[in-house]
């Protein structure tokens, strides 16, 4: 009975989309074509709509107009701030909306070269932690197909070098290999090796292990693994390695010292405990934006008082 259940439910999921995609599909696809050149319309028509529904949009707006609507939305942004009212994050999220996930994560990893100068890293290691390895070979395979390039290369060649590099670099490999069930056995054996290279030998943290653990695990044996650590030595493996960074610092003052712990820290934050990585920008961001509006509110009173 329950299966017949699932089976009609798929079925009118799927009827529903066909009914969408035949009915409503080209309409708005010419309520899009109407609307370039008036942001509000604009963002009406696309506001409303699923992924699913956007990238179906997409496609049969590029069949009937020779154009794809992504890529226009990516130009609009760029013009924006000529007194059109709307961001520029704004018509970029719109055409992010429009991309496959995979695509847009490509986009997302070569925007990540591109920032001033500076590498974002955080937004690199995001895409090697938190996708599934089928996904994350989609997203090279969409990268070199959009810039002709090879994302892996992209990483190597980044000056001046970093951890975060190796890091990412073992990681890339890990999506690569032959993927194992996930085993108690081997997450114990692999935090044993993790404290013996680490907190369990005089200096710094032996490098190669670690790398070697991370470029031959899954995410999922990873998460096991640090989970292992913590039952077996009652802390958390960051905590070490907060611990371990801070001290070379304080007894170096260098500020290389204790580089390859901090980005550990980050990586191994993402992979355990995606919600507290993911809260330590969006505090950053709220708090950005509530001093923004403290400054624009002084401005503001201040322009009275005159």
């Amino acid at each position: 009975m329950c299966v017949l259940l699932f089976s009609c439910n798929v079925v009118r999921i799927a009827e529903k989309v066909m009914a969408w995609s035949s009915c409503n599909c080209e309409s708005i696809c010419k309520e899009i074509h109407d609307s370039w050149g008036q942001p509000a319309h604009l963002i009406q028509h696309l506001a409303g709509l699923t992924q699913l529904e956007c990238r179906k949009t997409r496609e049969t707006y590029v069949k009937i107009y020779g154009e794809d609507p992504a890529q226009l939305l990516l130009q609009s942004s760029e013009s924006s701030s000529q007194g059109t009212g709307v961001s520029q994050r704004t018509y970029a999220a719109l055409s992010m909306m429009m991309v496959n996930p995979h695509e847009r994560d490509a986009i997302v990893a070569r925007e990540a070269f591109e920032q001033n100068d500076t590498v974002n890293y955080k937004a690199l290691i995001e895409i090697f932690t938190c996708r599934k390895s089928s996904h994350v070979l989609l997203i090279q395979a969409a990268y070199h197909a959009k810039y002709k390039r090879q994302l892996d290369q992209d990483i190597i060649s980044i000056e001046p070098s970093h951890p975060y590099q190796r890091i990412l670099m073992a990681l890339s490999a890990s999506h690569k290999a032959l993927q194992a069930d996930a085993s108690q056995h081997i997450a114990r054996c692999d935090a044993m090796r993790l404290y013996q290279a680490g907190e369990g030998k005089p200096g710094a943290v032996d490098e190669a292990v670690l790398l070697e653990i991370l470029s031959k695990r899954s995410i999922l044996q990873l998460r096991l693994t640090f989970s292992a650590y913590k039952h077996i030595f009652g802390h958390t493996y960051t905590a070490f390695s907060f611990r371990f960074s801070l001290t070379i610092f304080q007894s170096l003052k260098n500020e290389k010292s204790g580089e390859f712990e901090d980005a550990l820290r980050v990586v191994v934050t993402c992979i355990c405990n995606p919600p507290k990585y993911y809260a330590e920008p969006a505090k950053a961001m709220i708090c950005s934006s509530d001093s923004e509006k403290r400054a624009n509110e002084q401005v503001k009173q201040m322009n009275e008082q005159k």
